[in-house]
């Protein structure tokens, strides 16, 4: 997978942890069900943790815990579902997280404008996208739909 962070092509460090499986060492991305399971064991280990929000996430069930996170990644079902939008834009104005907000899954080039508006920071790729070309494409759209919480 490529991954662009801060509008930059760049190397992921973080991995996604299914829930069965031991963390890493270091850069842990573990599902809502996980934490809500085991999130005593999960605030003493050592490495960053990052926490994956499905489209159907109650954001307001995880606000008290954004402490313990680095990251949030937004899974992203099917491009047509807009609710990674409101889940970013929702963690940086309402609840002030100032970590990485990356998104994954089936999301449109023509859509990572938009998302950086809202508060996205960086975006898990398919691997036929071209990260260039993707990064370039950020900067076609003129018309903003919304205000920018950068």
């Amino acid at each position: 997978m490529q991954l662009i962070k801060d509008k930059h092509v760049t190397q992921d460090s973080w991995a996604f942890i299914a829930d069965d499986v031991a963390l890493n060492v270091d850069y842990n991305i573990v599902s809502q069900a996980r934490w809500s399971k085991e999130r005593e064991e999960l605030v003493k280990h050592g490495g960053q943790l990052g926490l994956r929000l499905e489209s159907n996430a109650v954001v307001e069930e995880i606000v008290e815990d954004l402490s313990h996170f680095q990251l949030i990644e937004l899974h992203i079902p099917v491009f047509t579902d807009g609710r990674g939008f409101t889940h970013a834009r929702v963690l940086r104005s309402r609840f002030g997280f100032d970590g990485d907000i990356r998104v994954s899954g089936d999301f449109m080039r023509d859509q990572v404008f938009y998302l950086n508006r809202v508060g996205v920071s960086s975006f898990e790729l398919n691997d036929s996208d071209n990260a260039q070309e993707v990064i370039d494409s950020m900067g076609d759209i003129s018309v903003r739909y919304q205000e920018s919480v950068a």
